[in-house]
């Protein structure tokens, strides 16, 4: 494998209906400006409670990408 370099940024993704697509939701979102998106990390999850019951889900997530020369 070639050497490669990766830049990290810091994303919050949110949803509805789960953790799962409010990550989905923030990769999806950031492909359509960032190139080479390789992997992602899950750094926090949180959610807002509203009448006793879970309303939004937060996931804040590194998505790391390649740097092309």
């Amino acid at each position: 494998m070639p050497s490669r370099v990766y830049k990290k940024v810091e994303l919050v993704g949110t949803s509805t209906v789960g953790i799962e697509d409010a990550i989905q939701n923030a990769v999806e979102t950031a492909s359509k400006t960032l190139n080479n998106i390789d992997w992602f990390e899950v750094q926090e999850v949180r959610g807002h409670v509203q009448d006793g019951k879970v309303a939004h889900y937060q996931v804040v997530l590194k998505i790391g990408f390649r740097i092309e020369a």
